[in-house]
């Protein structure tokens, strides 16, 4: 049987492999993502690849409904259902990531080709968007850590930041999608 201390050695020790995991894919996929920028890859695909800005859309516009969906459970006390948002959330952030890697490694990105007041708000929002999804990883990774880990004070602190910033991403993906879907190929 274990002890009290036992059992927190072995969850500090826990909490710090997940950290470090954390703190390597905070550093790594930035960087990761930028490189593959550079890369194109000449593939002939059974499908049409011009579908998965409208599925990357999808999955930020469903990752913003389950990021409301888990605050109001969480105000509701509903930590159990919280916790089921969240990681439905993650997953469908995961998933938009690699498909949005994909698409970028097998075509040219798409112009924008509004004008005047409509092109500014556009870059307005592809800009931030795109500072803040660069940005973003950290904050949600540790404020999974500290929820997962039961951290909950640090986990409260951290998410003041990161909930505002990864909504806003997942609704600016959606609007830039939006405003960009005539200009598709």
């Amino acid at each position: 049987m274990k002890t009290n201390t036992q059992s927190t050695l072995a969850e500090d020790s826990t909490y710090k492999r997940l950290r470090l995991i954390v703190l390597i894919i905070s550093f790594i996929l930035p960087l990761a993502v930028a490189l593959l920028f550079g890369v194109r890859l000449n593939l002939e695909l059974p499908f049409d690849v011009h579908i998965l800005p409208l599925i990357n859309a999808i999955l930020n516009g469903a990752t913003a409904v389950l990021l409301i969906a888990a605050l109001v459970a969480v105000k509701k006390g509903n930590i159990d259902g919280h916790k089921k948002m969240i990681y439905a959330a993650m997953g469908f952030s995961l998933i938009f990531l690699l498909v949005y890697v994909f698409y970028h490694v097998v075509t040219e990105s798409t112009k924008y080709g509004g004008e005047g007041t409509v092109r500014f708000i556009y870059f307005f929002f592809l800009i931030t968007h795109i500072i803040l999804a660069a940005i973003q990883a950290p904050f949600v990774l540790f404020a999974f850590l500290y929820g997962y880990t039961g951290r909950i004070a640090q986990h409260k602190k951290i998410v003041k930041l990161s909930y505002p910033i990864w909504l806003y991403v997942s609704i600016t993906g959606v609007i830039c999608y939006l405003m960009l879907q005539p200009y598709y190929l």
